[in-house]
């Protein structure tokens, strides 16, 4: 801020000496403070926009079986608390979520309000994603309509099939972690541990790193709250870094052994 003073001020100084210094000055600090104001809105209406586009999805993702069980709506309000919703947003996340569940629900037209409102952000479409993957599977699994769904949505905001089965692999990757912390990686695990990162089992050493960083960055908790992600997502922001590391070690690890 004061830098933008002593510019303005400086500005001012050029074309009336120390009046126009004065008022160069306050005018430079009126439009910073202008400036961080529309920021404050802009990042505001993105993280409203996130959380609400978030449940109306997850609602209609939840009846892609044509019902919505007790343990669906369970997961949902566990949702609430996991994202740490303060009681307003709990109240429009809920309007939200039974706003998806309607019959005549537009999901194209919600995901398209929700690609104006992120500016396409390929990180935010993506943890956009990885929550609805969270919800439908917290048991490691996902069912085939919800499979469909998930990449019909994927679609819709212009991500390619295959992150649908980069995020379902890191769930389950999460899930055989937790469960079997320190037993050799399987097959399946190492199948997957590519799927996260994006590459073919041939790729070379420099392209799994090349990857692995790429992804690392684009995911840096602290680089997407700048972009406007709610603070109450950061852990599941802090989650996905962890299984993209975790998914490069096992790799690391599984070639370190064949080698």
């Amino acid at each position: 801020m004061l830098f933008a003073i002593i510019i303005g001020g400086l500005i001012g100084y050029a074309f009336g000496k120390f009046p126009g210094f004065l008022i160069g000055a306050a005018i430079g600090a009126f439009l910073l403070n202008l400036l961080k104001r529309r920021l404050i809105g802009k990042l505001q209406s993105i993280q409203s926009g996130f959380i609400e586009s978030v449940f109306a999805v997850m609602g209609a993702l939840c009846k892609a079986d044509g019902l919505i069980s007790r343990d669906e709506i369970q997961m949902a309000e566990a949702m609430f608390v996991r994202f740490r919703l303060n009681e307003d947003q709990k109240a429009k996340a809920k309007t939200a979520f039974n706003r998806g569940k309607e019959p005549d629900f537009d999901l194209d037209a919600e995901l398209n309000r929700f690609l104006q409102a992120s500016g396409r952000q390929p990180a935010f479409l993506q943890m956009f994603l990885q929550v609805q993957v969270s919800a439908v599977a917290a048991d490691g699994k996902v069912h085939p309509a919800e499979h469909e769904m998930l990449v019909k949505i994927a679609r819709g905001l212009g991500l390619p099939e295959s992150q649908v089965d980069q995020l379902e692999a890191m769930l389950r990757g999460a899930h055989t972690n937790r469960a079997g912390a320190g037993q050799p990686s399987s097959a399946d695990q190492i199948s997957d541990a590519y799927k996260v990162l994006g590459v073919s089992p041939s790729a070379s050493d420099d392209e799994l790193k090349k990857a692995y960083r790429k992804l690392m960055s684009e995911n840096h908790p602290d680089k997407l709250a700048g972009r406007g992600l709610p603070e109450s997502m950061r852990e599941m922001a802090e989650e996905r870094t962890r299984e993209i590391s975790h998914a490069y070690d096992v790799i690391k690890e599984a070639r370190k052994k064949s080698a």
